[in-house]
């Protein structure tokens, strides 16, 4: 079949390259995201995109998808050298993206969405549905193209931008972390609809942190780090510890050793009948029930925007439950606030480090200090012991490794491993009776993940009682002592943290409840 460029000339195939990125510089103030990058993608292969946050992978993507204009380089599309200069003309040559974040309109239905920003000629919406039916059913991506989008789960919303590019001819696709938001279950069948589509000859770019998917659905890897191409290897070549040593520059350990069992101590938490509202005022948490021991981690699993949000803003303080019990150390605390939390021995790690974990504009010393500086021996009265203080903070900056250019620059020109690393390194030190850590490793490298399991593991080991609200079923598993789920603001099951219970635990996820609620 030949080919037609974006000025409309053809191409005589055969040609091997689907695409073939050779040079690609793009630098940005202070940063040069891609430093002379090659890249080449076959027609009908799985190429992994690997890399710490920062190496440059998503940057290069949206280089190829015309969101990003290179500064050096060459860009050339199934035997065409092209510029590419918007997403239309990307998706003219076949290329689309579904990116991480969705672009989809939540008031508009399936197929509104699906022909948004095509010809304005197409009008027979009937014939729209049928078409994407037929795709729906020929790659295994049920959706049904009436139904509005805000009606969707995570998982179909990704279905939906998967069969936008399908109803396009798009025949070079790149999906940016397509697993991070989805189910077991959903995530081994978006991996058949990829096998799919490679047997049909489409070229897949897939970017994931997750060694293991990478491994199982890939061809060829390709790593970068620091913006430049570290290695690009088969998959029956490699292994994921010799990934993880390519991007990280050292050895990583990959699984945390598990904990022996032990015996746990009393109940530090225990949370009865909570219930909580939304921003939008709807119901968020309904009548959430369970309890966690001197040094357990009990690990709470689900989708995002099943309570998950407001489960750790209520326990941490920061939004106000409307009605239940909320247990620490046998003393009701709801509705105490922050203040008398922390007082009763409570650590907090969020997801969002910038917006709840640190003061930006302040320093490394004063963020360093934020829970203690009214206690002794940091207050002194009304003034604080800025030697004292310092000192304490330098303590800190060495045990937990932070990197920065100096300890009295604002925190926010850190990075965000180092963010957290300063996050643990409060939250973690002095007598922490209970630790709720929520998305502990969102948007964290490989390195950075894991030294925060080394620390939250060293928590529980002092006694500590944790509360792991996450999303990543790696995550949950690797630290949980005990696992639940979290679907539609209800709590179900309760599991051992065994891999045998996969199946069990994403169904839940996925709302097949049967009777499991807790």
């Amino acid at each position: 079949m030949k080919e037609k460029d974006i000025k409309g000339g053809v191409s005589s195939p055969p040609y091997t390259l689907a695409v073939e990125l050779k040079g690609i510089v793009k630098k940005f103030p202070g940063v040069v995201a891609n430093d002379g990058v090659d890249f080449n993608l076959r027609i009908g292969e799985v190429h992994a995109l690997l890399g710490e946050n920062g190496a440059g992978k998503t940057t290069l993507m949206n280089v190829l998808y015309g969101l990003y204009q290179p500064d050096a380089g060459e860009i050339w599309v199934k035997g065409k050298k092209v510029e590419i200069d918007s997403p239309a003309t990307a998706l003219s040559l076949g290329i689309g993206m579904v990116h991480q974040h969705f672009t989809l309109v939540p008031s508009f239905s399936v197929a509104e969405n699906i022909v948004l920003g095509l010809r304005k000629d197409i009008t027979n919406m009937r014939e729209v549905a049928r078409k994407i039916r037929e795709l729906s059913e020929a790659y295994g991506l049920p959706v049904d193209p009436d139904a509005k989008v805000r009606q969707l789960s995570v998982g179909e919303m990704q279905r939906v931008e998967i069969i936008k590019l399908l109803f396009r001819d798009v025949d070079i696709l790149v999906l940016d972390e397509p697993t991070a938001v989805l189910t077991p279950q959903e995530a081994e069948s978006l991996f058949k609809t990829l096998k799919r589509l490679k047997s049909e000859g489409k070229s897949i770019i897939f970017i994931s942190h997750k060694l293991n998917e990478v491994m199982e659905i890939s061809d060829r890897i390709t790593v970068l780090r620091k913006g430049r191409v570290v290695n690009t290897v088969r998959k029956e070549d490699t292994s994921p510890e010799e990934l993880a040593r390519m991007m990280v520059g050292r050895e990583v350990v990959l699984r945390v050793k598990r904990r022996e069992r032990v015996d746990f101590g009393d109940v530090v938490l225990e949370v009865k009948g909570l219930e909580a509202y939304s921003d939008k005022g709807l119901k968020a948490l309904k009548g959430v029930s369970f309890s966690v021991r001197e040094g357990e981690i009990l690990g709470i699993a689900g989708v995002a925007g099943n309570g998950q949000r407001e489960l750790a803003e209520v326990l941490s303080g920061l939004r106000k439950a409307s009605s239940g019990m909320v247990l620490l150390g046998g003393e009701d605390v709801l509705n105490k606030g922050t203040g008398y939390l922390i007082e009763k021995g409570e650590s907090f790690i969020p997801d969002d480090r910038k917006r709840f974990g640190v003061a930006p504009n302040l320093s490394l010393v004063e963020n360093l200090i934020l829970k203690s500086y009214r206690n002794p021996p940091i207050s002194k009265g009304m003034f604080i012991d800025l030697s004292c203080a310092e000192k304490i903070a330098d303590e800190l900056i060495e045990k937990y490794d932070i990197k920065a250019p100096g300890k009295h620059i604002p925190v926010k020109l850190l990075s965000g491993g180092n963010l957290q690393r300063l996050i643990l390194a409060r939250e973690l030190e002095g007598n922490v009776k209970f630790l709720l850590a929520f998305h502990p490793t969102r948007g964290l490298d490989i390195s950075a993940t894991e030294f925060v399991y080394e620390k939250i593991l060293e928590s529980a080991s002092s006694g500590a009682a944790v509360l792991l609200i996450a999303g990543d079923l790696e995550e949950i598993f690797a630290l949980s002592d005990r696992v639940k789920v979290i679907y539609e603001g209800k709590l179900y099951g309760d599991f051992p943290a065994d891999e045998g219970y996969l199946d069990k635990i994403g169904l839940l996820m996925a709302g097949v409840v049967d009777g499991n609620e807790t």
